[in-house]
């Protein structure tokens, strides 16, 4: 199973040096799971063996060499991902835009996870598809910014269909961005049951 963590971008920010959030998701694997309202609640007989879209709210501000120069918005992350890496859960601009891909976050979370984070190149199809299936247990996978399919920002239920296929329940983790009825905040909740709230 795995954990998913979406990260939103604003579309008003134009320059990698600005502060920015980027949609995407990871995919962790957990180590079974009743209806609950927050993730503090669940324990390890709800998330054994679980997949788990979890989104986050991760706006990092990065310097012209992409460095990350404020990681203040990952940290925030981090006590629900290990949260449910603990209990084994497995865990955007107009197109692809390579400055908003999630590709620089990857170090930073490894680091602060004390594990690695493997990136997916994508946040659907076969590859995603192949990588979440190969998480092992309390592993990490983020998946490319969702943002970069425009099916995410209209809410498109077969995106969403998509995203939800790739996991057993939903966290949110983004309470910045949950008024946005996005596919990967609204939509996916709608397939992933239970859906909860994460710990920020």
């Amino acid at each position: 199973s795995f954990l998913s963590i979406n990260i939103p971008e604003p579309s008003f920010l134009q320059s990698v040096s600005e502060l920015r959030s980027q949609p995407s998701i990871i995919c962790v694997k957990l180590k079974k799971m009743a209806t609950k309202r927050s993730v503090g609640t669940l324990k390890e007989a709800d998330l054994k063996g679980k997949r788990v879209f979890v989104r986050v709210d991760l706006n990092v501000p990065l310097d012209d060499n992409l460095n990350i120069t404020d990681d203040t918005r990952i940290r925030a992350a981090i006590p629900t991902i290990k949260y449910l890496t603990g209990y084994g859960a497995k865990g955007r601009p107009k197109g692809v835009t390579p400055k908003y891909s999630l590709k620089p976050l990857v170090p930073r979370l490894s680091e602060l996870l004390g594990s690695e984070v493997t990136i997916a190149g994508d946040s659907i199809g076969e590859e995603v598809e192949k990588l979440v299936a190969q998480i092992p247990e309390g592993g990490v996978l983020l998946l490319e910014n969702v943002r970069f399919h425009k099916e995410e920002e209209k809410n498109d239920p077969e995106f969403a269909k998509k995203l939800a296929s790739l996991a057993d329940l939903y966290v949110n983790d983004a309470f910045g961005t949950a008024h946005r009825a996005h596919a990967s905040t609204e939509g996916v909740a709608k397939y992933l049951k239970p859906s909860v709230a994460g710990f920020l």
